[in-house]
């Protein structure tokens, strides 16, 4: 049970506009229910509904523009509400003012009046003056892509590190918005005894947000020089990362790899903390970190907050670059994983690329012509997948490097890649460390 609002205000008389984002504290599907009649409250678990608003360029396709939809459903449903309706408008750009044109945003204001919807979901970021006008608008919670990941982080996070690093990023992500947190209150305006409370309010919240964030920063470098301290006690040892896409199995083959008991779910973000474990093959040890995984428009606030995280990834010797191969667009997934490790300073790192659940892999059955032509491939444009042989053996031609194709729930050719592994690390042991002795491979 929480006390009652400070101020002598009546319970359910909040001065906060409807549809207000709290964008720090508050959890997909947590809100105030009144209990009793003595200005009590108690928080309670609500199932939320969402619609999903995506505005694709025009030259993006149908079947690419499903995928990013059917991601967000996913953000949606690991966050702990429902999707339940799309909407899709194809501009050159969107709307400065509402993100949507203004034809859209009347059809999706009725459907959520009509169906009572709890929030909605955009599929990209929005400006303080978008989230306001739509709240202002369409009179319910308003989502933006940012603001779900760090919903999900902050669900996630178990560390005092990840806590704070993703509180961090909440407040830095709420700093240029909180003026849409008191319209009700009067703004500055011209003359002598003309400026309202509402610009001391505004004022007062942007100092203990800035405040606040100032603090997390000196607190996030203190825990950085305890995990670079224990970085460095790591040395004489070759240090492996798993990275990939979220979701592509990196938890599960950490728990294979390194026995290790990482929580792994079919959820995005089900790993937010660094997990580190000491694993030997062929005699040789090595530390085996999994790390959190990357996400197309993953938020740059979050990157920066997350820094010593990543340094898992700065630091490591070699990096496991684990891919979803039964994922539609892998490839496309490959691509935002390598531009990340671009944005974070470790594209240079030397990498063994692990194409992951192969038993969930399913090919296209088409049919060729006598000229090699497919005879019923898919309207929309996409090329139809070849089967896993095929597919394994392009890879091998086209890469300089070995990669292993695999399925860590079913341990299918994991002694492939345990041997392929040992002897990427042994190399590397044996170039950095040539005087070492493994006295220590068989404990």
């Amino acid at each position: 049970m929480a006390n009652t609002q400070s101020g002598g205000r009546k319970p359910g008389n909040s001065t906060r506009h409807v549809g207000a984002v709290d964008g720090v504290k508050g959890r997909a599907g947590r809100i105030l229910l009144k209990a009793t009649d003595n200005g009590t409250y108690e928080t309670a678990k609500e199932h939320e509904t969402a619609v999903l608003i995506s505005v694709p360029p025009r030259r993006q396709s149908e079947a690419q523009t499903t995928e990013y939809l059917d991601e967000l459903a996913f953000l949606i449903e690991t966050a702990g509400a429902t999707a339940t309706k799309r909407f899709v408008q194809r501009l050159e750009k969107p709307d400065i003012r509402t993100y949507v044109g203004e034809g859209k945003l009347a059809e999706i204001k009725a459907y959520v009046q009509h169906e009572g919807t709890s929030m909605v979901v955009f599929d990209d970021d929005l400006s303080p003056s978008q989230l306001r006008n739509l709240e202002a608008e369409l009179l319910v919670k308003i989502v933006d892509r940012s603001l779900l990941i760090l919903d999900i982080f902050a669900l996630r996070a178990k560390s005092a590190t990840s806590r704070t690093q993703v509180e961090l990023a909440q407040y830095q992500y709420l700093l240029p918005r909180l003026t849409g947190l008191w319209t009700h209150l009067d703004k500055q305006r011209g003359g002598v005894g003309m400026k309202g409370p509402g610009e001391t309010e505004i004022e007062t919240d942007r100092r203990i947000v800035r405040d606040r964030i100032a603090f997390l920063k000196e607190k996030l470098e203190d825990l950085d020089k305890q995990s670079h301290t224990q970085r460095k006690s790591r040395g004489g040892n070759i240090r492996v990362a798993l990275v990939g896409y979220t979701n592509v199995g990196k938890s599960t083959l950490m728990n294979v790899l390194g026995k290790a008991d990482v929580f792994a779910e079919n959820k995005l973000f089900a790993t937010v903390d660094a997990t580190t474990r000491k694993v030997v093959l062929d005699n040789t040890p090595f530390l085996l970190s999994d790390t959190v995984g990357f996400i197309r428009k993953l938020p740059t606030k979050l990157i920066e907050s997350f820094k010593s995280t990543l340094d898992e990834i700065r630091e490591a010797d070699l990096l496991l670059h684990v891919v979803d191969i039964s994922h539609p667009n892998f490839e496309e997934q490959i691509q935002v994983v390598n531009d990340t490790l671009v944005d974070i300073g470790a594209a240079d790192k030397p990498t063994l690329l692990v194409f992951n659940k192969i038993d969930q892999y399913k090919h296209d059955d088409v049919e060729h012509d006598p000229f090699g032509e497919v005879l019923d491939a898919e309207d929309d444009g996409t090329a139809p997948r070849p089967p896993l042989a095929q597919l394994q053996a392009t890879y091998m031609a086209k890469l300089h490097d070995p990669v292993v194709f695999i399925s860590a729930q079913d341990r299918t050719n994991m002694e492939e890649l345990r041997e392929l592994l040992g002897k990427r690390v042994a190399a590397l042991h044996q170039q950095r460390y040539p005087y070492q002795t493994n006295t220590w491979a068989n404990e």
